[in-house]
C-alpha cells in the first residue's frame, strides 16, 4: 500500500487526569473515507483536532505525507492542505455566506474581490446553494448551514495549490439534523469526494448509523482512548467484536459503560 497521507504513531492526549486518547496508532491513505466511531467521550473529536494541527499530542508522533509535524498548524505549514467542517458549522453570524466561504481568501490571499466572489459562487453551487451568498447564517435552515461550512472548507486558492485541502475532516456533520437533511449531507459527503474540486480523502466522525454506513469505507472503534476495532465498513454486521455489536444494537448490556 501506498505511503499513507497522514500517520499517527503511539499518540497520547490527557485533560487534566482523564485519559482521552491512550498510544493510538492510525493511518489515512489518500482516497480513503475513513470513520472514527465510538460512544460519546472517547477522544473521536480529539482525536480530529490533533491531525488538523489545532491541538498538541501530549506523546507520540504525526506525520503528514511522510513529514513529522513539529508543533500545531500556525507553527509550521503541512505539506498538503487539511480542511475541517466543524459540529455546529462555526460561521460567523455577523458574515454574510459568501463572506464566510471566502473567508480565508479575504485574509490571506491577493486575490481581487470579484475572482473571490467567483471563486465562492463555485462552492456555494458544488454545495447545491447557489445565489444565496447575500444571506446571513441566522436566515438559513441547520442543514443548508452545515452545507455552507462544507463550502469553506473546500474553499481553494488558485494562486497557492499548497493551501488547496487534500483531506477533510468532518466532526458530527449530521448532528441535530432530521433523516432528510441528514440524507442530503451524506449524498454531498460523497458527491465531494468524486467531484473536481472537491476532496477526495476524508474522515468522518459520527454517532449516526446512516452516517457511518453511507459515507464511510474503513471504520476505526475507539473505546477508553484506544483503537478496540477496525474493519470495514461491510463487516459491521459479522463481527463478533462485543464492543462494536453493544454499539450498533443501542443495548445497554455489554462491555460499553452506560452514562446518564
Amino acid at each position: 500500500m501506498s505511503e499513507p497521507l497522514i500517520e499517527l504513531k503511539g499518540v497520547s492526549k490527557s485533560f487534566g487526569g482523564n485519559i482521552i486518547l491512550d498510544n493510538v496508532d492510525l493511518t489515512i491513505h489518500r482516497g480513503e473515507a475513513l470513520g472514527i466511531i465510538g460512544p460519546s467521550g472517547t477522544g473521536k473529536s480529539t482525536i480530529l483536532r490533533i491531525i488538523a494541527g489545532l491541538l498538541p499530542a501530549d506523546a507520540g508522533e504525526i506525520y503528514v505525507q511522510g513529514q513529522r509535524r513539529e508543533g500545531l498548524i500556525e507553527d509550521a505549514e503541512d505539506p498538503i492542505g487539511i480542511g475541517m467542517v466543524f459540529q455546529q458549522a462555526a460561521l460567523f453570524d455577523s458574515l454574510t455566506v459568501a463572506e464566510n466561504v471566502g473567508f480565508f481568501l479575504y485574509q490571506h490571499s491577493k486575490l481581487s474581490h470579484q475572482r473571490i466572489r467567483e471563486l465562492v459562487e463555485q462552492k456555494l453551487e458544488m454545495v447545491g446553494l447557489g445565489g444565496i451568498g447575500d444571506r446571513y447564517p441566522a436566515q438559513l435552515s441547520g442543514g443548508m448551514r452545515k452545507r455552507v461550512s462544507f463550502a469553506r472548507a473546500i474553499m481553494a486558492n488558485p494562486d497557492n495549490p499548497k493551501d488547496n485541502p487534500e483531506v477533510l475532516l468532518y466532526d458530527e456533520p449530521t448532528a441535530g439534523l432530521d433523516p432528510i437533511a441528514s440524507t442530503v449531507i451524506e449524498d454531498l459527503v460523497r458527491q465531494l469526494q468524486c467531484l473536481q474540486g472537491g476532496c477526495s480523502t476524508y474522515v468522518m466522525v459520527t454517532h449516526q448509523d446512516s452516517t457511518i454506513r453511507r459515507t464511510t469505507d474503513r471504520v476505526v472503534f475507539l473505546y477508553k482512548g484506544k483503537v478496540q476495532w477496525q474493519g470495514h465498513v461491510s463487516e459491521i454486521d459479522t463481527t463478533e467484536n462485543p464492543l462494536v455489536r453493544q454499539f450498533f444494537s443501542a443495548s445497554i448490556n455489554g462491555p460499553i459503560q452506560a452514562i446518564g
